[in-house]
């Protein structure tokens, strides 16, 4: 769980990183079950090298700084998006908090699943 009164102090840690490995934040944000991350990469940059490097510092530090019993989940999405839709997605991962009051997050992964296709277990 991502305790609202780490929220913050996570986000920038997680765009810290981002910046470490030299890629670009954009927006991070989240709620207590699930962060968003609009990041822009380099060629030469995996997604799950990424993923691998943020959950691994992120958690360690949220663990020695916040709360020791900190994991973040097993699995992650990730999604590309064209430069066209930046601004609307950057929109949707600021809205986050408000957003999910009327859909959960689990809801919303898997109907966005279903509408492109994604096969899941």
């Amino acid at each position: 769980m991502i305790k609202p009164d780490f929220h913050p102090d996570l986000f920038a840690y997680l765009g810290g990183i981002v910046r470490e490995i030299h890629a670009t934040a954009l927006i991070i944000n989240g709620t207590t079950d699930h962060v968003h991350m609009l990041i822009r990469i380099r060629p030469a940059q995996s997604a799950a090298q990424i993923v691998r490097v943020a959950k691994a510092n992120s958690s360690k530090w949220v663990r020695r700084k916040w709360s020791s019993d900190f994991a973040w989940q097993t699995g992650y999405g990730v999604f590309s998006v064209s430069e066209s839709n930046v601004t609307a997605v950057k929109r949707y991962i600021a809205e986050q908090e408000e957003h999910h009051k009327k859909h959960s997050f689990q809801e919303e992964f898997l109907a966005f699943l279903k509408k492109n296709h994604v096969e899941y277990d």
